[in-house]
């Protein structure tokens, strides 16, 4: 939690229900327009008009203003990302394999993808900068015919300065589910992690810098599985810092039938352990979360503003093995690895299957909502201080929309970190401008931006509650 420091007021915040001990979140789909399908959704304001649009289920849906949604075009599920850093989010969809260029607002257009793509079956992918030249690739995995018995394969498709994408690398050697991507290891390049199903091991590439990955999954303890098994049937992953020590943790979900053969690999927690480990994962356990066998895709944000990052996982089953019932649940993060299941409080019981969970804060209030099941929660709870970062690169050393770069606000002994990503879980995407929830914090904070590219800049003296854009400025950085 949150504690007091010396410049800014600082007390732990203890928010779960909005005001008169009602339900945080509500499901204003209808009352907004939006008839959206229950699958992988990605936020991203396509158009810069300031408020995030969605794209759920493969269909694009338009904010108007925080009022309502309409719906614009059937583009396949996806994820946002400036390719051409000309500004304005384009649009990568991993289902129908293309790269849609946005046409300033005004539309899409088809742009190439070169090299022999081939059939493949793909249930996520994950952007980042790989090669540090400025624009941001792609890692897309490949899943499984399980009736015809193929493997397809993952691939990177390099991005050439914004003119097309080109496959420089595939391999097929898992069923990958979930593909998330994160600097873990601080030195100033994308790593990326790859959620395997089938009992097989998921994969932590390690990038060198140009591009280069090495699996050390299995060095880094990041495998998600433990004795007697090779691997578990994960789903997806999410990162955040969740214990406010300034590094990037992992939470790895997973499918698992308890049957005669053992206990298959539950859902875990991985505390990134720093430089003083070598960035070395420690199995946390379940920290809390609850055993149910179809746990399917992640996502974490602060849904109640007090610093600690929460997490929502969803089901795959609502009747799982046994005829035991399986809903998402939310947990609540109470600090010190211990987190509690708060789904009833705030509003979210009885949730149906779903693999889409992706969260924004799409009515620019300072609380973040929820898309999931189909449906989009608006969250009421209404307390608890905050700080929204939007981030925008040069489209020369950054890539425009600054993924893989992350934000640090220390207060006292704690550091709150956030990322920029795009992609995470099983094919969902959260919105791209950071939330900060700071509890009671009154005053000022200051920022440290870690930018995609291993450029360290400060901005000092941020006025709390409201948003606030922080552009790369070479003259103002320092070259890690």
């Amino acid at each position: 939690m949150i504690v007091a420091a010396l410049s800014i007021m600082c007390l732990p915040a203890v928010v779960t229900t909005g005001a008169g001990g009602q339900a945080v979140f509500e499901d204003c789909s209808v009352k907004l327009g939006l008839k959206s399908g229950n699958g992988a959704t990605a936020w991203g304001d396509w158009d810069n008009d300031g408020w995030v649009d969605m794209c759920a289920a493969g269909e694009f849906w338009h904010n108007e203003e925080g009022k309502g949604f309409k719906k614009t075009a059937v583009m396949g599920a996806g994820l946002f990302g400036d390719f051409d850093n000309d500004g304005f989010v384009d649009y990568f969809s991993w289902s129908q394999w293309a790269l849609l260029r946005n046409l300033k607002g005004a539309g899409f257009e088809k742009v190439a993808v070169a090299g022999d793509i081939g059939e493949c079956i793909c249930r996520g992918a994950a952007c980042g900068d790989f090669n540090r030249d400025g624009y941001i690739d792609i890692y897309a995995g490949g899943y499984e015919d399980w009736e015809r018995g193929i493997t397809y394969p993952d691939m990177i498709l390099l991005n050439r300065q914004g003119r097309l994408l080109e496959k420089a690398w595939s391999e097929n050697r898992y069923r990958a589910r979930g593909v998330t991507c994160c600097d873990f290891d601080a030195d100033g390049d994308v790593d990326v992690y790859v959620s395997n199903y089938r009992l097989q091991p998921n994969l932590l590439w390690r990038n060198d810098g140009a591009g280069r990955f090495s699996d050390v999954a299995a060095s880094h303890n990041g495998t998600a599985t433990w004795e007697g098994f090779s691997g578990g049937h994960s789903i997806g992953a999410a990162w955040g810092d969740f214990d406010n020590d300034g590094f990037m943790d992992l939470f790895a979900g997973n499918f698992a039938h308890d049957d005669s053969r053992g206990h298959q690999p539950h859902s875990f927690f991985l505390k990134n352990s720093g430089p003083a480990k070598e960035y070395i994962f420690e199995n946390k356990g379940q920290c809390g979360v609850h055993y149910q066998e179809s746990y399917a895709s992640p996502a974490t944000g602060d849904y109640d503003n007090d610093g600690d990052l929460d997490l929502f996982l969803t089901t795959v089953y609502a009747i799982a093995s046994f005829g035991k019932e399986n809903h998402p649940v939310l947990f609540r993060n109470d600090g010190g690895w211990k987190f509690s299941d708060a789904t009833v409080e705030a509003g979210l019981a009885q949730l149906p299957p779903t693999y889409q969970a992706a969260w924004a804060d799409f009515d620019n209030d300072g609380d973040i909502d929820l898309a999931t099941g189909g449906m989009l929660f608006v969250n009421r709870g209404g307390r608890g201080s905050w700080l929204r970062v939007r981030l925008t690169g040069d489209g020369k050393n950054i890539n425009r929309s600054a993924i893989g770069s992350r934000v640090r606000i220390a207060i006292g002994e704690y550091a709150v970190t956030r990322q920029v990503e795009a992609g995470t879980g099983e094919g969902n995407q959260n919105e791209m401008t950071l939330h900060f929830g700071l509890g009671e914090c009154e005053g000022q904070v200051n920022l440290e931006i870690s930018w995609a590219g291993g450029y360290t800049q400060k901005v000092n003296g941020v006025q709390i509650n409201r948003l606030v854009t922080v552009a790369f400025d070479k003259s103002q950085v320092l070259k890690q």
